[in-house]
C-alpha cells in the first residue's frame, strides 16, 4: 500500500513539473515577440521594454524558467498587465461562481448519471433502458452552448420563469445564488450525465453478467442487494475513473458556460485575458487548474484501493 501511494505521488510530481514546463514555454516560444504581442499594434518602444523586464524576458530562457518555477512555488503569479493586480488575487475574485456551478454540476452529474446508469442496467432491453439509452446519445452529443442558449430562450425570454444571467453570492442569500445557478448548471450538467451513464450501465451489465451475480441470484438475493451490494460495489473502479475524466471535461465547459449564461468566473476571466493577451493571467489560471485536476484524479487512483484492495498489494 506505501509503495503504491509513493509511487502514485512520484509520478503527479513529475506530471506537474512537465505541465509546469509546457506552460511556461507556452508564452515563450509563441510567434513573435510576447511583449509586443501583449502590448498590441503601435505601442511604443517603451512600453515594450517595461513589458519584457516585468516579465524577465531578457534573462536567458533556462534563468527565466528557474524564476518563473520558484515564484510559482511560493505562490506568486505576478502581476497583471492589463489591470496591474496580483493575478492570484483576480482569480481568488472569480473562484466562487466558478467553484459553485462545478459543485452543483459535479453533484448532479453524478447522482443522475449513476441513477440513470443503473436503471438502464437494471431494465437492459427494455423501454426504460432504450429511452435512457436515447437521452444518453443525443446529452452526449449535443453542444453546452446549443443547451445553454436554448435554455435562454425557453426558460428566460419566453417563460421569464429563470434569471437569464448573471451571478448572486451565496453571501446574499441562497435562494437567488441558487435560482441564478440552475440553467447553467442544468445545461453543462447534460452531457455528463449522458456519459457517466452509459460507463455506469456498460459497468453494471459486465457484472451482472458474472458467475457469482448469478450465485446470488439462485441464493434468493433481492434485485436490491445484487445491484447496490454486489454489481455497483465491484463496478466501483470504472465509475470513478469516469467522474475524474468528467472533471477534465467541465473545465472546458465551465468557460463556454460562463460566457453564455455571463456568469463572472474563471472561465470569464481566462476569455477576457485570451482577449486583451493578459499572458501572466492565463498562465495562473492554467497552473492552477492544472494542479487541481492533477490531484482530483491522484484522489481517485489512491481511492481505488478502498474498492480493490488487490490494487494495495
Amino acid at each position: 500500500m506505501a509503495v503504491y501511494v509513493i509511487r502514485r505521488l512520484v509520478s503527479t510530481i513529475a506530471i506537474m513539473a512537465i505541465v509546469g514546463i509546457f506552460i511556461f514555454l507556452l508564452l515563450r516560444l509563441a510567434p513573435g515577440d510576447p511583449a509586443a504581442v501583449m502590448a498590441g499594434r503601435n505601442a511604443a518602444p517603451q512600453m515594450i521594454a517595461n513589458i519584457r523586464e516585468q516579465l524577465g524576458l531578457n534573462e536567458p530562457l533556462p534563468v527565466q524558467f528557474i524564476h518563473w518555477a520558484w515564484d510559482m512555488l511560493r505562490g506568486d503569479f505576478g502581476m497583471s498587465i492589463f489591470s496591474g493586480w496580483p493575478v492570484l488575487g483576480l482569480i481568488s475574485q472569480r473562484v466562487e461562481p466558478t467553484v459553485s456551478l462545478a459543485v452543483m454540476t459535479l453533484i448532479l452529474s453524478v447522482s443522475v448519471g449513476v441513477t440513470f446508469g443503473i436503471l438502464a442496467a437494471w431494465r437492459a432491453g427494455r423501454l426504460v433502458d432504450l429511452a435512457l439509452t436515447a437521452f444518453s446519445a443525443l446529452g452526449y452529443s449535443v453542444p453546452v452552448f446549443v443547451v445553454g442558449y436554448f435554455f435562454i430562450y425557453v426558460f428566460a425570454i419566453r417563460t421569464q420563469l429563470l434569471p437569464v444571467q448573471g451571478y448572486v453570492s451565496i453571501e446574499q442569500g441562497i435562494g437567488p445564488w441558487f435560482v441564478h445557478l440552475i440553467l447553467p448548471t442544468v445545461a453543462l450538467s447534460l452531457p455528463y450525465v449522458a456519459f457517466i451513464a452509459r460507463i455506469v450501465r456498460a459497468s453494471m451489465l459486465e457484472v451482472l453478467s458474472e458467475d457469482y451475480m448469478r450465485t446470488a441470484a439462485a441464493k434468493g438475493a433481492s434485485s436490491y442487494a445484487m445491484l447496490f451490494h454486489h454489481a455497483l460495489k465491484n463496478a466501483g473502479a470504472p465509475i470513478l475513473t469516469v467522474i475524474g475524466l468528467s472533471f477534465a471535461y467541465l473545465i472546458g465547459g465551465v468557460v463556454i458556460t460562463e460566457t453564455v449564461f455571463n456568469v463572472p468566473g474563471v472561465g470569464r476571466l481566462v476569455v477576457d485575458a485570451i482577449t486583451s493577451r493578459d499572458y501572466p493571467v492565463i498562465q495562473g489560471v492554467l497552473i492552477l487548474v492544472s494542479g487541481l485536476y492533477v490531484l482530483i484524479n491522484l484522489a481517485v487512483d489512491l481511492s481505488y484501493t478502498l474498492i480493490d484492495p488487490r490494487i494495495r498489494y
